[in-house]
Order: C-alpha cells, then sequence, then structure tokens
C-alpha cells in the first residue's frame, strides 16, 4: 500500500489495516527516527493540531527499557522534508511514551512515558503494528484514551515511515515510572 492509499483510507479501512498488521520486533526500533503522517482526522482537526510529526525511539542502555518522544514538524506539506520546529533553541518535543509488548503488536503507553503530572496525553495510547510481516519500515498506529477501565476510541491514525537513526536521546521530562 502507498501512502496515497494510506492517506485516502477510510477510518474503517484503516482499522481493518490495523487488524491485519504484523507483530514488530522491537529491538529493530532502538534508536531510531520515523517520519510521522497523521491518518484519519477531518482537515479541521488538522489545521488545528499537525499533519506530520516525527516519532523517536531510544533504547535506554541503563534500563534496557524502550522509549520514545514525538518532535514537533515545520506543517508545510507532505511533499517537502521534515523540519523540526524548535522552541527557546532546542528541539520541540512532546507525548514521551514507553514501548510495551502485547500480544502481536507493540503498545506506546504515554501514562508510562515521563510525561510531567497531569499531562493529558498521559491518557493516550498506541497501538503499532507492521504493515508487511518483518519490516519495520512502514508501521501503522492507532490513539485511544485509557481513563480508568474504559478505553476511549479516537478517531486518530497515523503512518510512521523509518527515516534515519536517532542522532541524540532526549530525557523524559520526569523519570519514567
Amino acid at each position: 500500500m502507498t501512502r496515497a492509499e494510506l492517506l485516502a483510507a477510510s477510518g474503517s479501512e484503516l482499522r481493518a489495516m490495523l487488524a491485519a498488521g504484523h507483530p514488530i520486533d522491537p529491538s529493530q526500533l532502538d534508536d531510531t527516527t520515523y517520519r510521522g503522517i497523521s491518518l484519519g482526522l477531518p482537515a479541521w482537526i488538522e489545521r488545528l493540531s499537525w499533519k506530520k510529526f516525527t516519532k523517536a525511539f531510544h533504547r535506554d542502555p541503563r534500563t534496557g527499557c524502550l522509549r520514545g518522544w514525538n518532535l514537533r514538524i515545520e506543517q508545510d506539506g507532505l511533499d517537502r522534508p521534515w523540519r523540526p520546529r524548535s522552541r527557546r533553541g532546542v528541539p520541540w518535543t512532546f507525548g514521551h511514551f514507553a514501548v510495551v509488548r502485547e500480544p502481536g503488536r507493540l503498545m506506546l503507553d504515554y501514562g508510562a512515558g515521563g510525561n510531567r503530572k497531569g499531562d493529558p496525553l498521559n491518557t493516550l495510547r498506541d497501538p503499532l503494528v507492521a504493515l508487511h510481516a518483518g519490516s519495520v519500515e512502514r508501521l501503522l498506529g492507532w490513539s485511544y484514551l485509557a481513563i480508568g477501565p474504559a478505553k476511549i476510541p479516537t478517531p486518530s491514525y497515523f503512518l510512521l515511515e523509518r527515516d534515519a537513526p536517532l542522532a541524540a536521546p532526549v530525557p523524559s521530562p520526569r523519570p519514567p515510572r
């Protein structure tokens, strides 16, 4: 499936692709970055938030845990390079997450990622699968909110396309639990 086909896919088509996705060996994500593209959101929500972003994955050598974060990107079109936005002269990161294994997929758990206490992103969970068996070049994710025992679905899906090795890790806003 091409990027254009994924961009044009309906919510039900994306849900089916996620269900048919393939497990990911988390070690293949160690110290890599991915170009991210939001899928399935109405255009007016994308204008209020973002269409493209970067997701970084880092294997902490001290703990052995795989964690990650998001990086804000200039919103200048999908045909342009992914250029990081900065705040106070440093790359603008947000949404730190822990990578957790689940049967058949990985889960990006923002509640265990070291975000500041009270950050609304702490309720976010992203199941993540590979689009092609044995390949981590293109990944598909979906977001839902975990509030107590409730799992509240969102219409937000995303495509991750492997980009480059991670240049340098970013510390969590607070130590992860």
